[in-house]
């Protein structure tokens, strides 16, 4: 029996199985699971000021070009300050940034951290963000789709917030590759209105899948 299987993310895969027996037979079986998966949003945040934490509220709005309506990080061009310095015309591309509440649940045991006090605007239930490929699509709720850009990289103002945190976001794995589980981030591509209890799917792009960079 040969195998040939191509795994994507949790949830979803298409394998190829091909068995030959004893006789003259030859048996080919192709399986295809759904190509995409789901979750929740937990929770959704948002700040008009720099500031390390964001606020969470009843709902957010997604403006497509241009990020969360009333949040310091929304706009076409770069919000991030050390980024601006640099090129102030650099296209944002963490205009959204996602976080799975069971990252939240895991450092439960030694810190206190809740939805939207790292930073994000999006807190997702049941879905392994940070394994989506490059240029993934979230659809949140009736109407909102957000394109997956990248990873964001932990930074000190992490141990500011809780001393000792940054450790738990920055790991690695037996080949020594560095794991960054500070959430992913994302461009708004269709506008619509997000609120905790809204079911998310994800679209894979088409073609070569690639793992997400830093962004």
């Amino acid at each position: 029996m040969t195998q040939d299987s191509t795994p994507t993310v949790p949830g979803t895969a298409t394998a190829t199985v091909t068995a030959t027996g004893t006789g003259t037979g030859t048996a080919t079986v192709t399986a295809t699971a759904p190509d995409t998966s789901t979750g929740t949003v937990e929770s959704v945040s948002r700040d008009d000021r720099h500031r390390f934490s964001k606020a969470t509220v009843p709902d957010i709005r997604l403006i497509a070009g241009f990020g969360v309506e009333g949040d310091a990080h929304a706009g076409p061009t770069t919000q991030h300050r050390y980024l601006v310095g640099k090129d102030p015309t650099r296209p944002n591309l963490t205009q959204v940034h996602l976080m799975p509440a069971e990252l939240f649940d895991e450092l439960s045991g030694a810190f206190e951290v809740a939805p939207g006090e790292l930073g994000e605007n999006v807190t997702t239930r049941g879905l392994d963000l940070v394994r989506l490929p490059l240029g993934a699509r979230l659809r949140l709720g009736s109407a909102a789709v957000v394109e997956i850009t990248g990873m964001r990289n932990p930074c000190s103002l992490i141990n500011g917030y809780q001393k000792g945190l940054m450790k738990s976001l920055i790991t690695t794995d037996a080949s020594g590759q560095a794991i960054r589980r500070a959430g992913i981030m994302g461009i708004v591509i269709v506008g619509g209105t997000v609120a905790p209890g809204d079911a998310i799917r994800v679209e894979l792009p088409a073609g070569e899948q690639r793992p997400l960079g830093v962004v």
